[in-house]
């Protein structure tokens, strides 16, 4: 009876399911673009007369780069709104793959990777923007289409990228088009339909019991346009009443406010220190702490597995090639199996999360004791399937405590620690291959099992919604 009440108050855009697909068309093509490049930077890097040291340090700066940059611009995108934040992203991506494409010097090309390294969080943003778009029960289908979509793109650009580079100049060629795309993608953003995102609220004047079980059960969203810094952008419950404040409960206590993009520079700095610091104080270390173990595990499973197949099995590298396209293809089809898992589950994220962690965790052990190749076909055909669903359920758990206000926030902060996985499981790999080819997926096992405990621990003192239970009280 109260959802038809809040429906009489709260309107869906129309032009919201028109938004989401140009979003999923956004997502295809960055990651379409992107991977054209990856695997010929190296080869190119080091045929401008990089050594192999000189090399590695140019390829760790994008890294650096984004380790620190992730947060802060997700934390720009819920200031200044989504649509000039990925509308400049996009820009400065296409820059950076432009004069990447005029690199004839080490020099120009890593001046060419600062603006992709601080810039490139397009897919990020696309992610807040969908979750600003989507209803709680909504997001785990839409997050999970939305990858699908995206891994399809990483799918096929290497194919692309590799044709384009048998050509003279192919290289150049490639970061040429991967800037164009860019410059497609922005201009898609920049025609999307923001005057129709809006959900606006009818009888905001309301007091009636009514407009306050909407008020609580319905997260004002709107999709930020930064083109309004008036009474249009939402204001949270908890920031107008004291009683509402004190309780802690929306939004996992984390409270948040908006600057317009017309605001000057100082105050968007502040409140994007201010949402940050919120973030890094509020009580959401368990999250991130699984997300750092999973994303050391996941990469350690993946880190040598062309070198242990050839040496375990006498696999060559042609068909270790065709068993990862499988893989991916199979990571890819799985982002459509989250919104029917999710609801198998009932939207009980923690324990889906739990689950999925524990079946990673198994798959993993099952690949480093594998007696035979045919073993490793299975634990990678489940395997791509479960990190594909505990990616969503992370993301979803996260944006749940911390509220789709602060999602560009929440999704930079998870980028971040997913980036410092990055910099630790190379040499977390490097150490272990020094006892057994099996070594990394075995360290990768041990990951796992720790965030299993983790979550063992920590889920009994959450509510439904991924919160402590104290938080709540």
């Amino acid at each position: 009876m109260n959802n038809q009440k809040c429906s009489t108050l709260f309107q869906k855009p129309r032009g919201r399911t028109r938004i989401i697909q140009c979003i999923y068309v956004v997502g295809f093509m960055d990651l379409f673009g992107v991977s054209m490049i990856i695997p010929l930077l190296s080869h190119h890097v080091k045929a401008l007369g990089a050594s192999p040291t000189v090399a590695g340090i140019v390829g760790s700066t994008y890294g650096i780069l984004q380790l620190f940059s992730s947060t802060i611009v997700g934390s720009w995108s819920d200031v200044v709104g989504r649509r000039y934040s990925l509308l400049t992203c996009l820009l400065l991506s296409a820059f950076g793959y432009g004069l990447l494409g005029m690199s004839s010097s080490i020099a120009l090309f890593v001046l060419a990777r600062i603006p992709v390294g601080l810039f490139k969080h397009s897919l990020s943003i696309c992610r807040a923007l969908l979750s600003d778009l989507v209803s709680d029960s909504e997001r785990p289908l839409v997050m999970g289409h939305f990858n699908a979509a995206s891994s399809v793109g990483f799918i096929l650009g290497p194919v692309v990228g590799g044709y384009l580079t048998e050509h003279e100049g192919g290289f150049y060629t490639s970061s040429f088009t991967c800037a164009a795309i860019f410059l497609i993608n922005a201009g898609l953003v920049w025609m999307l339909p923001w005057s129709e995102t809006l959900l606006h609220r009818n009888g905001t004047n309301s007091s009636n019991n009514t407009s306050k079980v909407c008020h609580d059960n319905n997260y004002s969203k709107s999709v930020h346009n930064g083109s309004h810094a008036n009474s249009n952008h939402p204001v949270l419950a908890a920031e107008t009443d004291p009683a509402y404040r004190a309780s802690g409960k929306h939004r996992g206590g984390l409270m948040w406010r908006e600057v317009s993009l017309l605001q000057p520079a100082w105050r968007q700095l502040s409140s994007v220190g201010s949402k940050i610091h919120m973030v890094a104080s509020s009580d959401m270390w368990d999250l991130f702490l699984v997300r750092l173990l999973m994303a050391i595990a996941i990469m350690l499973y993946y880190s040598n597995f062309s070198l242990a197949m050839e040496e375990r099995f006498s696999l060559k590298p042609k068909v270790t090639g065709y068993l990862i396209s499988y893989s991916s293809t199979l990571g890819a089809l799985a982002g459509f199996l989250v919104g029917p898992v999710t609801q198998l589950y009932g939207n009980n994220m923690p324990a889906l999360l739990l689950h999925s962690t524990l079946l990673t965790c198994l798959l993993i052990f099952l690949y480093a004791a594998a007696p035979s190749v045919w073993q490793v076909l299975l634990s990678s055909t489940f395997f791509a399937i479960s990190t594909s669903i505990g990616r969503t359920c992370i993301t979803d758990l996260e944006l749940q405590r911390g509220g789709v206000q602060a999602s560009g926030t929440l999704i930079g902060a998870g980028q971040s620690v997913t980036a410092v996985g990055r910099v630790l499981a190379p040499l977390l790999s490097g150490l272990a291959q020094e006892f057994s080819p099996c070594g990394p997926p075995s360290l990768g096992v041990v990951l796992a099992l720790a965030a299993v405990g983790l979550l063992l621990i920590r889920i009994p003192k959450w509510d439904g919604r991924g919160m402590t239970k104290m938080a709540t009280l």
